[in-house]
């Protein structure tokens, strides 16, 4: 038996084939393709390319090719009927059983089609060619739209009058009808009535780009009906399942890594008039976990950017809370907010596409970001206060099901809490100063040179070590390598003074020609001063403490990196950054 070719075209709708392949082979980002090590022989250099756009694999050393089916059959040597339910349910689908069930679904998908297909294709071409539709086609060029963008969301319009209605009763029956949520009973009357009569209809389509739904907007201003009405949720239609435009937006995943969640069509075409594609928008309903994890199997960053209104605002932070859970590794979720009372729409019209996405790359929040900074500005000073903000923002991290990304999230929030209190930075602060001490040999000597951070002493302590030491270091100069010397003026001083090791025959310390000043302040603060005194004669001691040094060194350069690693990671929780963070740990534990 054969599967439907509706349910083999969703499958690959909704994986991409490096997210496939990528369980098995280790792939890199080059260009628009990713490359890595042919699965298939064994080699050195990579000969594997993936394709995302174009839906192949194709293995250079082997002239292996094909799908993502073909891919999953001779990697895991499968038979056809075992790749597609491997698939299937990798792409979180129910398995095809092909029971009298599932034909029977079948059979309803494919007249749910067509009928959406005819009466979609039916009323874009009215729009288009009939002069009685005069008035929603003015109502779409006071709205800047023209007849190629109109043509590109099969953009249409349901006449008031209509009697296109009569052409179905003939070849469908009504109760099909009334499944594609196209047309209700008028009780009154007792006849079929359109649905989305006297509105501007925007297709909504499912992965594969067939329609499966509408969105509908009035062109007149009539209180007493709503602005917006979306398709009633049917057996192939669920409103939190699906996004408008991701049938098209999905297909840019390889040239952008983000991808615009707006909340209304028109916000889309909007965008889409000005060259912004990557861009979808939510069905009227809250952002839901479904919504989330398909727009991250296709993009990196989520940008949300709802209305810059209240009612915009309020549903960011639904938006928010409820996505935060779902966060993960190598994923964004980030939220902009525009000007008040501007939508994606009027502002990209306004201000261009430069000038939004300039706007956005600077102006742009991290999830957890927008979330404290939003319960920040509902908490006053106070003890009580700030024991229940602390407690809702430990609740929102701990709902997070990605335990790294909690773990993360949850310091970020302590640590920014932490800085609302004086106490808090005092600790702080406290914590700071009991690392630099670790680095003095006396308690006098710490309150002399407080004035400097631990990396300066440490670096006053080589150089003190090497104007003390020259005969030996001259005979030892590749000691002197591979040293971090954080600061300028003792980087400057380090590399003379080790030039000049290198080419002079003998060196003395006035032969350095350095400033009195310096001298003076490195005597006078050099930790090591204190230790060397006693070995300065003794080679083998010079040198052990100069190794100490060295190591003290790169431990803060070690510890530098890590700090911006874990500042990276708490924005952009790539995986590629907690790797090379854990890796720069591990190192920092073996010194």
């Amino acid at each position: 038996m054969k599967y439907p070719k509706e349910y083999l075209d969703e499958i690959k709708s909704r994986l991409k084939v490096s997210t496939v392949v990528s369980k098995t082979v280790d792939l890199k980002k080059r260009g628009k393709e990713f490359v890595g090590l042919s699965p298939f022989k064994n080699e050195k250099t990579p000969s594997f390319t993936v394709n995302d756009e174009k839906e192949f694999y194709h293995c250079f050393a082997t002239s292996e090719h094909g799908n993502i089916f073909d891919f999953v059959m001779k990697t895991q040597n499968l038979k056809f009927g075992e790749a597609v339910r491997y698939l299937a349910n990798v792409a979180g689908m129910q398995p095809y059983m092909f029971s009298k069930q599932d034909e029977e679904r079948e059979k309803k998908w494919k007249e749910y089609s067509m009928i959406y297909s005819r009466y979609v294709d039916y009323y874009h071409n009215e729009l288009l060619k009939n002069e009685t539709y005069s008035n929603a086609r003015d109502y779409l060029k006071n709205r800047s739209l023209g007849k190629e963008i109109v043509k590109k969301f099969k953009i249409g319009f349901v006449n008031y009058n209509s009697t296109f209605i009569e052409k179905f009763k003939d070849e469908f029956k009504e109760n099909a009808l009334l499944e594609t949520g196209l047309f209700y009973i008028d009780d009154k009357n007792n006849k079929l009535v359109e649905r989305f009569r006297n509105r501007i209809i925007f297709p909504i389509n499912n992965l594969s780009g067939q329609p499966i739904a509408l969105g509908g907007r009035i062109i007149e201003k009539k209180d007493y009906l709503a602005k917006y009405i979306n398709s009633p949720e049917t057996n192939f239609f669920k409103k939190g399942s699906n996004l408008y435009n991701l049938d098209t937006a999905r297909k840019l995943s390889n040239k952008s890594e983000n991808i615009y969640l707006v909340e209304g069509y028109m916000d889309v075409v909007g965008l889409n008039k000005n060259e912004i594609e990557n861009v979808v928008a939510n069905l009227g309903t809250s952002l839901t976990d479904k919504q989330i994890s398909t727009l991250n199997q296709f993009f990196d960053d989520i940008i949300i950017c709802f209305d810059g209104d209240e009612s915009g605002y309020k549903a960011a932070l639904r938006a928010a809370e409820n996505s935060i859970k779902d966060l993960q590794p190598d994923k964004q979720i980030s939220f902009l907010f525009l000007p008040e009372n501007e939508d994606p729409d009027s502002y990209v019209s306004k201000n261009g596409k430069n000038n939004f996405l300039d706007f956005s790359k600077n102006s742009k929040l991290s999830i957890h970001q927008f979330i404290f900074n939003h319960y920040k500005q509902q908490t006053s000073n106070d003890p009580s206060s700030l024991a229940i903000f602390e407690k809702k923002l430990r609740n929102i991290a701990n709902s997070i099901k990605d335990t790294l990304i909690k773990k993360y999230v949850l310091e970020y929030f302590l640590e920014k809490i932490s800085e609302l209190t004086p106490h808090q930075s005092q600790i702080k602060k406290k914590r700071y100063t009991k690392k630099i001490k670790s680095l003095e040999v006396t308690k006098k000597h710490f309150k002399e040179s407080k004035q400097f951070s631990g990396v300066e002493l440490k670096e006053f302590s080589l150089i003190y070590l090497m104007i003390n030491s020259l005969n030996i270091l001259q005979e030892n100069i590749n000691l002197l390598d591979n040293i971090k010397i954080f600061t300028d003026e003792n980087k400057t001083i380090f590399n003379s003074i080790t030039e000049k090791l290198k080419i002079e025959e003998k060196l003395h310390l006035e032969d350095l020609d350095l400033d009195n000043q310096i001298i003076d302040k490195i005597n006078r603060f050099a930790p090591i001063k204190h230790i060397l005194k006693n070995k300065i004669n003794n080679d083998f001691e010079v040198i052990e403490i100069l190794e100490d040094i060295k190591r003290d060194l790169n431990n803060y350069d070690l510890e530098f990196r890590i700090q911006e690693l874990e500042s990276r990671f708490s924005k952009d929780f790539s995986e590629d950054t907690f790797n090379e963070l854990k890796e720069l740990k591990k190192r920092q534990n073996i010194n």
